[in-house]
């Protein structure tokens, strides 16, 4: 559309400010300019239909998952269990609860005998004391000297013997605690061969 003016006249600018005015306001003014096309906003679209999401079926299958991985990390303990309890022996077996292997009973201690015994050196016999500890050493003439018995207990030093009986045989009584086999084997020595003793 045109705009259209009124060329004003002599006359006008002579008249009053008010006339000047409602002339100007008859004058018809040109629409708004349209607005651009391109906006900020994107345009609307429609929303796609998916199904409603159910979160209890998902925590389910979780708590079935870590279920599973238990079970398994179990069994496998139950079987590491078995190998170790059938490589173990009777410590596995104890592990179990079974009682331990039952050993064997010591055999009883060979019953002892007191038998006086003469040493050849008395000097030596003056050092003993009961409950000392002494190797019998039988030294015969024809072959090398051969322990009679080993660790017999000393169990009494008797005085010396008083008279020429004592004085001529030159050795010492001692009493030794030595089982029943060995005070044989003592007494048959002393009388072949000349006996002493040393401290264990």
């Amino acid at each position: 559309m045109s705009r259209t003016f009124q060329t004003p006249t002599s006359s006008s600018s002579s008249s009053s400010p008010s006339s000047s005015s409602a002339s100007l306001a008859s004058v018809p003014l040109s629409p708004p300019c349209p607005a651009p096309s391109s906006s900020p906003c994107p345009p609307a679209r429609t929303v796609p239909v998916f199904p409603p999401v159910r979160v209890g079926r998902g925590g389910d299958r979780l708590r079935r998952a870590l279920r599973r991985r238990r079970r398994a990390a179990s069994a496998a303990l139950a079987v590491a269990a078995a190998a170790l309890a059938v490589a173990g022996g009777p410590q596995a077996q104890a592990s179990r609860g079974a009682g331990p292997p039952v050993k064997e009973a010591p055999p009883p201690p060979a019953r002892t005998v007191s038998a006086p015994v003469r040493i050849a050196d008395a000097a030596t016999v003056r050092l003993l004391r009961p409950g000392d500890r002494v190797d019998v050493v039988a030294a015969e003439r024809a072959g090398p000297p051969r322990v009679v018995a080993e660790g017999a207990r000393v169990d009494a030093v008797p005085g010396p013997e008083a008279g020429p009986a004592g004085a001529g045989d030159g050795g010492a009584l001692v009493v030794l605690s030595v089982p029943r086999d060995t005070a044989r084997a003592l007494v048959g020595a002393g009388a072949v061969a000349r006996l002493a003793v040393t401290l264990c």
